[in-house]
């Protein structure tokens, strides 16, 4: 889900029967820290470094009119990793603010690709890309108009693709938001029937996205010294984050900003919990703050953006990104999201909303919906009291929950990696 959790990097120093008899050893124990390291390279699958891809533009809506400011997304970019011969196809959804090539998405992509399949990957719609190029209402958020989004784009997609590949059956997965939003897509596919999802394989999602994304905020809220709303506390956070690694990269053996630095600094440096809070915190606001800028331009809605004052592509951002920064998930949907979508239905209420961007709104579909799986953590650090147990007791033998890795901090270990493209062969 936290698409900028590489570049933190560099800021910090800068139901199956098939489970393996060995023990699990993904070797990063605290949560918070699983979800920042990531996989030390001695853990990793074998993945190749190259494979077929090929990168599409599409545009999703002819007559779209596009802000001066945004020109460049205006085309929908999405990869095509293929086969010389006949396969099934996966498509691929990213977390949020991420994007089709992101560093998570790679992995999924070559770890399929290995396996045999056509492997199709889509941005987020919480991406400025999708959201410029793909959101029919310029508000991302709402899983269920993302996931009709998703999915016409995904028409259009195979439209653009299918005299290229040949094609024997269609899956679904995505990982931390996109995982939920595939599971609104493949209930979507139930009714539209046009790609008729085999198999769909839910990645690390949270089981409420109103809830994760408070989760997300008050780790950088409630965690930076003398308080997030002073672009300097944040600077002096970097900092002291900075010079507390530095002497681990400078006596170690590094040639970049690895994982294996980030593993190595760790335990080395051992910083508190609330830091590493922070950090995930940071990179979930840089994301969103992306996500609601877009938004805001798009829409012309006048929350950070004056109302009808045209930004040229040329134009600097600096000012605005400082106003964007201090916006969280919630303000956003507070002031923007929460008023767009009760305007459009009189009396829904802010809970219903809420209630509406939960796993719990389709339940009875994934309680018996036996194509859809479920692979997450036990300390991911996104799920709330209770909402492990409840993706327990909704997924049961389906569901193949790792004992430690965070939020997608093992998605590259060899153990994940085998289980997810095995799903998919079986």
């Amino acid at each position: 889900m936290l698409y900028f959790l590489s570049l933190i990097g560099l800021l910090i120093l800068t139901p199956t029967s098939w489970v393996k008899s060995e023990p699990y050893n993904y070797p990063v124990a605290n949560p918070y820290a699983a979800t920042i390291v990531g996989t030390p390279k001695a853990f990793w699958a074998d993945l190749p470094q190259k494979i077929r891809v090929k990168t599409f533009e599409l545009t999703v809506f002819e007559d779209r009119e596009y802000p001066d400011l945004l020109w460049y997304n205006e085309e929908l970019r999405y990869s095509l990793a293929y086969q010389k011969e006949r396969a099934p196809l996966i498509f691929i959804i990213a977390g949020t603010g991420a994007g089709y090539n992101s560093s998570k998405m790679q992995i999924l992509q070559k770890a399929f690709f290995q396996a045999g399949f056509h492997v199709l990957s889509l941005s987020s719609p919480t991406h400025p890309n999708f959201i410029v190029s793909a959101s029919r209402t310029g508000f991302p958020g709402h899983i269920v108009e993302d996931a009709q989004d998703l999915y016409r784009v995904m028409q259009l997609a195979w439209h653009q693709v299918q005299d290229r590949i040949e094609v024997s059956q269609f899956f679904l997965t995505g990982y931390s938001l996109g995982a939920s939003q595939a599971a609104f897509v493949s209930k979507l596919d139930e009714e539209k029937r046009v790609f008729n999802f085999q198999k769909v394989l839910l990645i690390n999602p949270p089981v409420s996205l109103y809830t994760s994304a408070k989760i997300l905020d008050d780790m950088f809220d409630q965690n930076i010294p003398g308080g997030k709303d002073n672009v300097q506390n944040v600077r002096n956070f970097m900092d002291r984050m900075f010079d507390a690694f530095s002497e681990v990269y400078q006596d170690e053996d590094f040639v970049n900003f690895s994982g294996d630095f980030l593993y190595a600094a760790y335990k080395e440096q051992k910083p508190p919990e609330e830091r590493l809070e922070a950090l995930i915190g940071l990179s979930f606001r840089l994301s969103s703050s992306s996500m609601v800028f877009t938004s805001d331009v798009m829409t012309n809605s006048g929350y950070i953006k004056p109302k009808n004052l045209v930004l040229s592509s040329t134009e600097s951002l600096s000012d605005y990104g400082k106003v964007a920064f201090r916006v969280s998930f919630l303000d956003y949907f507070h002031d923007l999201f929460a008023p767009y979508f009760q305007a459009k239905r009189p009396g829904l209420t802010k809970q219903a909303l809420i209630e509406s961007l939960s796993l719990k709104s389709i339940d009875a579909y994934l309680r018996r919906a036996q194509k859809i799986s479920l692979v997450t953590n036990a300390d991911d650090v996104i799920l709330a009291p209770g909402e492990l147990a409840y993706l327990r007791s909704v997924f049961g033998t389906r569901a193949k929950i790792y004992p430690r890795g965070g939020h997608c901090g093992n998605m590259s270990h060899r153990d994940n990696v085998a289980y997810m493209t095995h799903f998919f062969m079986r």
